[in-house]
């Protein structure tokens, strides 16, 4: 029996589970939504990033790929920054466009798109505009289970908008195994190297979190008594940062990578590279006479590991074989790391913004941030201590956190959210606020105003310049533009204003915005 190739997509979307669709609609997408399900929800964003966000935030907090139409050529080039903070971070993601109809792609019609496919590559796994109309359902099945594949990430599919009702076959559903394991004997040569190591430490990254082995961590670490650092850069948090064995976080720099990891004859590095570095350096990657070791689900990543063994296997297995290696020679445990020394008032600084949200956010809230000049102080005075609460960008990028705060809210219903925005970050998807606010999303905006691109200038001391040009941000009011897209604010200037507001905003069943204009 015949249906259409709208009906057989939609049908595919609803047995995995793709019933939510982030979009910005144009008219080559309109005929995708004809007789849309009442059990779908589409969520609208303003600009394209936004949606592309949205959906980064969503997929990670439901660990399913999200669904996302943008419009032709242009949207998908409006999308491609959070495209690329989707790739880094591997998140699950299906991507579709809108084309013009086939018969008048010839004539270069107005809004078509030129090599669709081509356009969001290298920043997908896999592309495709399908020969025939028959073949959508099809594409967009292999695109999802693609997009779930270890390592995960965004694919893209190009639909003619002339294809969404043309007949075709239904479409069978297929299971495949998601789960790679990693080479035995690779492994338990590392089980026996654990066992017998010395020092050994171990490097947490954003692969723990998105296998869900937070536990197997920390049952690892306790095992072996191994120091634990954050990778470089990591994008979530894989071990609770107020635990005995936790170390720190390791800087995007070869030596100081080395320096930190000093003293450890093995290292261990899980679900992250080894190593992200921001700044050129020189010499050796890891300690004189460290042995080092990695397991990640990607090949790629695994392929430019600088010395050592890299295993590629998904974590949850490969940590289970851990936990069943040989019992490990009597070692003390490292040192407790020195905890930041608690701040005063004055000055009013990030640091102490970040003091008192640790001290006032409620339990199990999340955490999503997009403040690069803050991480520090995030670092030494707002720990992460739960399991899932913690995301950020992997890419380096601006424009996802605020968006990604709302597609996590809406994959955590019921869940307080807090996005944790610097100035500049914030006005690269500031749009993202009026879906909070028509959603009522219980989404906590902490903006830090410190009048500028501080990271920006902080990097270029590192260049030696004494003065950075066009970071100056000054007079920009977010209580305004906030209040303008449906969501009420505040503007903080004192410290001892601080604790009622952030309470205030913490307890707020809607979406709420704190500015907080720092020193």
């Amino acid at each position: 029996m015949k249906t259409t190739v709208r009906d057989a997509t939609i049908n595919f979307m609803r047995e995995v589970g793709m019933t939510t669709i982030f979009g910005n609609p144009g008219s080559t997408e309109l005929p995708m939504f004809r007789n849309f399900p009442e059990e779908f929800r589409y969520v609208l964003g303003l600009q394209e990033s936004v949606v592309v966000g949205m959906a980064d935030g969503y997929a990670q907090a439901t660990r399913n790929a999200a669904m996302v139409n943008l419009h032709s050529a242009a949207g998908v080039g409006h999308a491609l920054g959070n495209l690329f903070t989707a790739y880094k971070n591997q998140t699950p993601m299906v991507v579709t466009a809108g084309q013009q109809a086939r018969s008048i792609l010839p004539f270069e019609p107005f809004l078509f798109a030129e090599r669709a496919s081509e356009f969001p590559r290298p920043y997908v796994k896999w592309s495709i505009e399908p020969a025939r109309a028959e073949d959508v359902p099809a594409a967009i099945a292999r695109a999802y289970h693609i997009a779930m594949q270890a390592p995960q990430g965004p694919t893209f599919v190009s639909v003619p908008v002339d294809d969404w009702d043309k007949e075709c076959d239904p479409l069978e559903l297929t299971t495949i195994s998601r789960q790679v394991r990693g080479d035995a004997s690779l492994l338990a040569a590392l089980a026996e190297a654990l066992a017998t190591a010395r020092n050994p430490a171990i490097v947490v990254g954003a692969g723990l979190s998105r296998d869900d082995c937070w536990d197997e961590a920390i049952a690892l670490a306790e095992r072996h008594k191994a120091a634990v650092w954050v990778a470089p850069m990591a994008a979530r948090a894989g071990f609770p940062e107020n635990h005995p064995l936790f170390q720190g976080f390791l800087t995007a720099g070869r030596e100081p990578i080395v320096a930190a990891l000093e003293g450890h004859d093995l290292i261990l590095v899980l679900g992250a590279p080894t190593f992200i570095y921001h700044v050129e350096g020189f010499g050796p990657h890891v300690p004189e006479g460290a042995r080092l070791f990695q397991i990640v689900d990607n090949p790629d990543m695994a392929s430019w590991i600088p010395t050592g063994t890299a295993i590629v296997s998904s974590l949850k297995p490969a940590l289970a074989e851990l936990l069943a290696g040989p019992k490990p020679i009597a070692r003390p445990a490292p040192a407790p790391r020195r905890m930041a020394d608690a701040l005063p008032g004055l000055p009013f600084t990030d640091a102490y913004l970040m003091q008192r949200m640790a001290a006032l956010r409620p339990k199990g809230s999340i955490i999503v941030e997009e403040a690069p000049s803050t991480r520090g102080p995030m670092h030494d005075h707002l720990p992460i201590l739960e399991r899932d609460t913690f995301y950020t960008c992997a890419s380096g990028g601006l424009g996802h956190g605020l968006p990604a705060s709302v597609g996590v809210a809406l994959g955590r219903p019921g869940e307080k959210v807090i996005c944790l925005l610097g100035d500049g970050s914030s006005m690269y998807a500031i749009q993202g606020l009026w879906t909070a606010a028509q959603l009522r999303l219980p989404i906590s905006f902490i903006i830090i105003n410190n009048g500028g691109y501080e990271a920006l200038i902080n990097f270029g001391r590192v260049f030696g310049l004494q003065q950075t040009v066009g970071t100056d941000l000054s007079g920009l009011d977010f209580v305004s533009i906030a209040q303008g897209q449906g969501v009420p604010g505040v503007r903080i200037t004192r410290a001892e204003d601080l604790d009622a507001a952030l309470s205030h905003s913490f307890a707020a069943h809607g979406p709420t915005l704190v500015e907080v204009v720092v020193d």
